[in-house]
Formats: C-alpha cells, structure tokens, sequence
C-alpha cells in the first residue's frame, strides 16, 4: 500500500502582525512580503523575517538572505510555532548606513514544548537592499 506525503500548508495568514508591532499583518509585515516596500532598516528587516517564518514565507527568506551565506531550500518544522519577538538591542542598521545588528529573543511552540532562541543577526546592503548576513544563536529555554 502506497501513502501520499502530504504537502505542508503554510498557516493561514494572521491578521495582527507577528513581528510585535501594533498594526496589521496586511500593512505591516505582509507589505514587505509581497514585494510592495523595501526594508528601510535592518530592524525592519529582522522583525519581517521572523514574521516571514511564522507564516512560513520561503521566498521572502531566501530573497532576503544575503547570496553568500543563503542555503538552496529552508525546511519548516510541521509543528513549530513562533509566538512572539522582542527586539533586545540594534546597533547602526538605519537608512544610512551600510550593516547593522539586531539582538533578539524569539518565544516558540514545538508540540507540547516551549522555548526561547536568541540571536544577535548581522544584516548589511546588497545591491541597495538590506539584507540578512549571519547571526550567533543561543537557543537557551
């Protein structure tokens, strides 16, 4: 007997936006998802992305992931869940400048587990864009 795989659905698309930010997913985060505004900042860039993996958005990753450092493919976990962002500290990353960090605390669900992962994430421009480099995890519960 054959079994089908089944494809992984992204979640349905949320409508307070996951980045921690009091606005809409649509004007928010979804804006830069669907290619309608660039990151200004690398803060921006960095609460995009985690929202981009809490709704699973493969494309924006890898678009916005600088080309030396980008993997081919991203593989979601079925049950992970991202349930909220703090941005700890940045430095530099504004309209002006060329890189910048972001530190920050992600809070997830795997299953019936909980936990935190921190990163401090370099992010610098590529052909006029922000974009993110690499980063130190520490993925301490």
């Amino acid at each position: 007997m054959s079994r089908r795989t089944s494809r992984r659905t992204a979640p349905a698309l949320p409508v307070d936006c996951p980045c921690g930010l009091p606005a809409a997913y649509a004007d928010c985060c979804g804006r830069l998802h669907r290619g309608l505004a660039p990151a200004s900042t690398a803060e921006q860039l960095m609460r995009s992305r985690y929202s981009a993996f809490a709704v699973r958005d493969e494309a924006y990753l890898l678009r916005t992931w600088h080309p030396d450092t980008r993997p081919r493919t991203l593989d979601f976990a079925p049950e992970l869940r991202w349930e909220r962002l703090e941005i700890l500290g940045s430095a530099e990353g504004g309209p002006f400048h060329q890189s910048g960090t972001v530190e920050f605390r992600a809070s997830f669900r795997e299953g019936r587990e909980s936990g935190t992962m921190r990163e401090n994430s370099r992010f610098v421009r590529h052909e006029g864009a922000w974009v993110y480099l690499d980063g130190e995890v520490d993925t301490a519960s």
